[in-house]
Parts: structure tokens; C-alpha cells; sequence
């Protein structure tokens, strides 16, 4: 039965139903024709609400960074330094086990030189931010903060894609090979902003 008052919203948060209810590849999987059933509607009904399939991945993507800010923002708030980068990643392996389609959605960048691409890079810049915050509790030097972001991003999401994808199939612990994970990105944000800042090191 076609969805009563159909909009923009409502057809953006159909397309994050499907996308929560196809798992890990509900993002990559995503297609008008799935939302339009979904709605109950032919699929060029939804042009009335979105210009395309790309500008409607862009507006589930522009969701999923902004509930996945939400969550690294609530679990960071009032910690410091190592806690609070721990309830961080906690809170990203959280999201993903939760909605494992929309974190996917999550690591799509925006395009730093496209006009459509405008309200994903706020977002974009958002999330970061709270990252940022979260490692300035090291005392970490202005110019090591984006290394240390990218470590700390590649080091999680490393180890969730891994997990989602069925890579950790050995018998030992995986929660513990987490907290390993980390001890050693605690270790290495604090060596890295107690090391000195020399002409010939990182940044």
C-alpha cells in the first residue's frame, strides 16, 4: 500500500530502512527501486522528492555521520584523554555492530570541490571535530592532531571492518584484542604528543 504524504524526509528515511534492514552491504546495495517498494510507490514517483540515487546516498550518508557524531559526542562527554578516547571507540564499534549499512555510509568523504557535496563536508568537519577534542586531552601539538585523527580512525575502523567481514576467526577473545587495540592507541597518541616536535619528524 503507497506511503500517505510522501516527502523528501520521509523518502530519505525509508532509504535508511532499507539500508539498516540489508545489513553490512545495505549502504553499497541501495537502489531507488528498493526505497519505491518500500514506499509502496513506482519507482519514478520518488524523483518528485530526490533529484537521483546518488543524491539520495549523499542524504543517507549525511545522516549516518551525523548519528554516528551524536554517539562519539554523548560517550566522550565530561571524560578526558585516554577514557575519553576509549568511550570513543567504543561508541564507533557500537554504532557499527548496531547499524552496520549506515557506518559503511559513514566513511564515503565528501568531495572537497563539489556545491552538492556542501552539507556532507560540514558534517564531515563535525566529526572530526569531536575526534579532535577528544585527542586534544593528550596535549597533543597543533600540527601532529591530524595524524594522530588518522591513526586513531584507521586503527578502529580497521579492526570493526574486520569484524563485520568475519576476519577474526581464531578462538582467543576479540573484545580483548579490542582493549589491546586500544592500549596501544592510548600509548601511541601519547608518545606521539610527548615526543618533540624536530625539523625532521612528522609534520
Amino acid at each position: 500500500m503507497p506511503r500517505a504524504g510522501l516527502s523528501h524526509d520521509a523518502v530519505v528515511r525509508l532509504a535508511v530502512e532499507v539500508v539498516d534492514e540489508a545489513g553490512a552491504t545495505g549502504f553499497a546495495d541501495l537502489t531507488l527501486a528498493k526505497v519505491a517498494a518500500k514506499a509502496g510507490v513506482a519507482a519514478p514517483s520518488l524523483y518528485k522528492h530526490v533529484g537521483s540515487l546518488a543524491d539520495l546516498r549523499r542524504e543517507v550518508a549525511v545522516l549516518s555521520v551525523r548519528d554516528l557524531t551524536a554517539a562519539g559526542a554523548a560517550a566522550t562527554m565530561g571524560r578526558a584523554g585516554a577514557d575519553a578516547l576509549r568511550a570513543l571507540a567504543e561508541a564507533w564499534r557500537q554504532f557499527a555492530r548496531a547499524y552496520p549499512g549506515r557506518y559503511a555510509a559513514t566513511q564515503i568523504g565528501p568531495d572537497p570541490d563539489d556545491p552538492a557535496d556542501a552539507v556532507a563536508r560540514e558534517v564531515a568537519a563535525e566529526s572530526v571535530q569531536v575526534v579532535v577534542s577528544t585527542l586534544r586531552g593528550f596535549g597533543l601539538p597543533d600540527e601532529r592532531v591530524i595524524d594522530a585523527v588518522r591513526a586513531v580512525r584507521s586503527g578502529i575502523h580497521g579492526f570493526v571492518q574486520l569484524e563485520q567481514g568475519g576476519g577474526f576467526r581464531l578462538r582467543e577473545d576479540v573484545d580483548r584484542s579490542f582493549e589491546v587495540l586500544l592500549d596501544m592507541l592510548v600509548a601511541g597518541v601519547a608518545a606521539l604528543a610527548a615526543a618533540p616536535v624536530t625539523a625532521g619528524s612528522p609534520r
